[in-house]
């Protein structure tokens, strides 16, 4: 089957696997991916208990681990046993409750600690098939438990879901903000929207007199947000009895204590349910190829930076790259710094510097509108390269963008 990145070009006729793939992914509302740019932040732990938590609600929700090499989605709801198939020969979940279903590479083992050794295509496929193949029924939720980083298992679900969001896990840490920085720039990469980042760890609460210690650092996972242009989800503290539970198939879910991980869970399930409920349609959200515009060709491109690449934090950028275009060709580029931030301001300031093209990752309504005014084309959704490359993409028609990232 041809695939492209954003899910929505096709190359012949549609195969039976594809009409069943895209009839089951048609029954379900929201599909979210968890993911980190790392391992060891506590991503699965965070997957199982926001499917839970939802379940609990009242919603359908299915918990899909595409954690092949690793699972542990099954032994931490205490779920063992090869899947059933149905009367139409499609495999059946393993009901957790009569509101949550969970499909694992772990329930097709006879041996539960027996290596899965495959490579991309293989497990590209398999993805596929927990899809397609499983009898998931309507659902509400299906929660997506992938491995660390940002290899086969991620960029399979970006290819199969197109209408997929990410769910980005970490701790506050720059060891692993520094990866979660990544997973930002692949997710704007393959075009799959981002619902928010998850702070996991953030403190821990001290039983005795409930004084938060940062052993982790404090407020990595707000700072990175920020500066990243990404919803804060929530800050989960560290919980040792989380740890404790699901080494022996529970959850705290089954005795209710009202802690202050339990409170902030219900916090974390709460944003993840409302910002679901105002996700924009799949159209909004499907990558588009820039045409560049007939005549011409000789311009001034500005491109807000940070670390020198593209920022989505147009306003507060550090830096901006002025380009010149000539006859169709990079022909010189400064870095200027601009000035102090200010309603307004950016538009008439770039204006008097000759720029006509801005490429940008996101950019409110607003100043959208300002630069209209100025005649100065904007294009949002922009992936996180150096300017260069941004400008050598447009130039040649092959720059792709996804929905503007800014939110306000």
């Amino acid at each position: 089957m041809g695939s492209c990145q954003s899910g929505s070009c096709s190359h012949g006729p549609e195969s039976p696997d594809d009409v069943r793939l895209r009839d089951q992914l048609k029954r379900i509302q929201n599909k979210l991916l968890i993911m980190s740019g790392k391992g060891g932040v506590g991503k699965s732990s965070v997957a199982t208990y926001l499917a839970h938590g939802l379940a609990r609600l009242g919603h359908r929700v299915g918990l899909l681990d595409v954690d092949l090499h690793g699972p542990s989605i099954p032994r931490m709801l205490g779920v063992s046993g090869i899947f059933h198939i149905g009367e139409d020969k499609r495999m059946l979940p393993h009901a957790v409750n009569d509101r949550l279903q969970v499909v694992s590479i772990e329930c097709l083992l006879e041996d539960r600690d027996s290596a899965v050794i495959w490579r991309g295509p293989v497990k590209h496929g398999v993805i596929r098939q927990f899809i397609a193949d499983v009898d998931w029924g309507e659902l509400d939720y299906l929660i997506i438990d992938s491995p660390p980083g940002t290899g086969d298992e991620p960029i399979s679900i970006a290819q199969t879901i197109p209408d997929a969001h990410a769910v980005i896990v970490t701790t506050p840490q720059e060891i692993s903000l520094a990866d979660v920085r990544k997973s930002i720039n692949f997710c704007r990469h393959v075009h799959m929207p981002i619902l928010g980042l998850v702070e996991n760890m953030s403190g821990f609460i001290c039983p005795h007199c409930s004084q938060e210690t940062p052993i982790l650092g404090k407020g990595g996972g707000a700072r990175t947000a920020e500066a990243m242009n990404v919803h804060l989800l929530g800050s989960l503290p560290f919980e040792p009895r989380v740890v404790q539970a699901g080494d022996v198939g529970r959850t705290l879910f089954e005795s209710p204590d009202g802690s202050h991980f339990m409170k902030a869970l219900e916090g974390l399930i709460t944003q993840v349910m409302e910002r679901c409920a105002t996700l924009p349609g799949k159209a909004e959200q499907e990558a588009r190829t820039v045409a560049v515009p007939d005549g011409d060709h000789t311009f001034k491109v500005a491109v807000p930076l940070a670390e020198g690449r593209l920022t989505n934090h147009f306003g507060h950028c550090e830096q901006f790259a002025i380009v010149d275009v000539h006859d169709g060709k990079i022909d010189g580029k400064e870095i200027v710094t601009p000035p102090p931030h200010e309603p307004g301001l950016l538009p008439r300031w770039l204006g008097e510097r000759g720029v006509s093209l801005i490429l940008a990752g996101g950019m409110g309504q607003r100043a959208l509108h300002l630069f209209s005014e100025r005649n100065i084309h904007v294009v949002t959704g922009a992936p996180n390269l150096e300017p260069e490359e941004l400008i050598r993409q447009y130039l040649a028609g092959e720059l792709t963008t996804g929905a503007n990232v800014c939110d306000h």
